[in-house]
């Protein structure tokens, strides 16, 4: 048998008779990514559906001074409250969400044909208020509408003088690419389930072993380090790829739970685009394997490379946060940087979007080349006694 062969055999025995890396590796890492994503927007889409179908409270200020105003709204589902003192502080202060207060002259103007004044108070700050303004916003701009529609057809002037432009959208988005911007912290928790699955194993074959003084017995073997190391990382490698593809399996079965239809979405995460997926994250999933044992090889204790290595899962979320909140435009270049390229490829499959070889071999070759580099400087460590000395 190949030396490094028996060396991932035994790091794989021993890690499926640990509890805690089966826990991480197979069953937390790959499921509670799913869980929290389903659980969060099934909440959220649930909420903001159920508060579009239901009457929208609005503290009102001088009903009496429009009372057709205040009709026409509740047609449209409002739910006029009575009104409250210092509504402002009541607004700041969080006792009171959304209010509507009518100028004391609305009626004089209205009937001048003036522009009437309403105001709308609300807070912005908070998270309820956001939908319900638009909601609110959205009836008085319908009013506004029709009664200027009206006051021209009154003077015998057609409604089309009021508006020098007719604008037509022709939105290209389809419901694939709409979906996608739900999908787009997936590519983070994809990297993230892979970093998840390997650490385990990558600290506790290098900084665990040390510690337990088991490591030197094993490099003083006549086998060469080389050896030795391709079969602890192959170990590695081969959980933290099994934890990606069950978190991506994972994903795409929480992606059909979810109200996509109600919302005109498509969430499908189909096999062409799972098994791209994860060739496309094989050279990263050897770069992430790669960098904890590196990390891990300094670490006096399994305590103290677990610190380490938990330090490195924050890297991917510097990329995710910038593809998801900045407007990235994808150059070529781009998918040449090693966890860039990987999300911005993820995120392209997930819209539907065909991807050219160029891009692929692009972001694939590049990885290979440094999770190469990253190899000898690993192995140039395994060559080193002081590996071995837990000092």
């Amino acid at each position: 048998m190949s030396p490094a062969l028996a060396v991932y055999l035994k790091e794989c025995r021993e890690s499926l008779r640990d509890r805690r890396v089966l826990l991480n590796a197979l069953i937390l890492g790959p499921l509670l990514g799913p869980l929290l994503f389903v659980g969060l927007l099934s909440f959220t889409i649930g909420h903001e559906l159920e508060q579009a179908e239901q009457p929208l409270p609005v503290v009102v200020i001088g009903a009496e001074h429009a009372p057709n105003l205040v009709s026409a709204l509740r047609q449209q589902g409002l739910q006029p409250l009575p009104p409250v003192d210092d509504v402002e502080a009541a607004v700041r202060e969080q006792r009171v969400t959304l209010a509507l207060r009518i100028d004391d002259r609305f009626a004089e103007d209205w009937r001048a044909g003036h522009p009437a004044q309403v105001d709308i108070i609300y807070d912005s700050s908070q998270r309820a208020a956001g939908s319900q303004f638009e909601r609110l916003h959205g009836m008085l701009e319908n009013y506004s509408r029709r009664t200027g529609v009206m006051r021209m057809i009154a003077r015998g002037l057609a409604p089309s003088l009021a508006s020098g432009l007719l604008i037509a959208t022709r939105d290209q988005a389809t419901p694939q690419a709409r979906g996608a911007l739900l999908f787009a912290m997936l590519p983070y928790f994809l990297i993230l389930t892979s970093f998840i699955g390997g650490m385990w194993l990558a600290i506790d074959s290098t900084a665990g072993e040390r510690e337990r003084q088991s490591l030197e017995p094993l490099l003083i073997n006549p086998v060469a380090r080389e050896k030795i190391l391709l079969g602890k990382l192959g170990a590695a490698a081969s959980f933290s790829f099994i934890s990606l593809t069950l978190g991506l399996l994972a994903f795409s079965m929480a992606a059909r739970l979810l109200p996509s239809q109600r919302i005109e979405m498509s969430l499908s995460i189909g096999p062409g685009v799972i098994g791209t997926i994860l060739l496309l994250m094989v050279p990263l999933v050897l770069l992430i394997v790669i960098a904890q044992m590196l990390i891990a090889a300094f670490a006096r204790s399994f305590r103290e490379a677990q610190t380490y290595v938990g330090l490195l899962q924050l890297l991917p979320l510097i990329p995710s946060v910038a593809l998801s909140v900045l407007p990235v435009t994808p150059k070529l270049w781009m998918y040449g940087l090693p966890l860039i390229g990987q999300q911005l490829a993820m995120l392209r499959l997930l819209r539907g979007e065909a991807i050219t070889v160029l891009p692929l071999a692009l972001c694939t070759v590049i990885t290979l080349l440094v999770a190469g580099a990253a190899f000898l400087l690993a192995k140039r460590i395994y060559d080193s006694e002081r590996l071995a000395i837990n000092a």
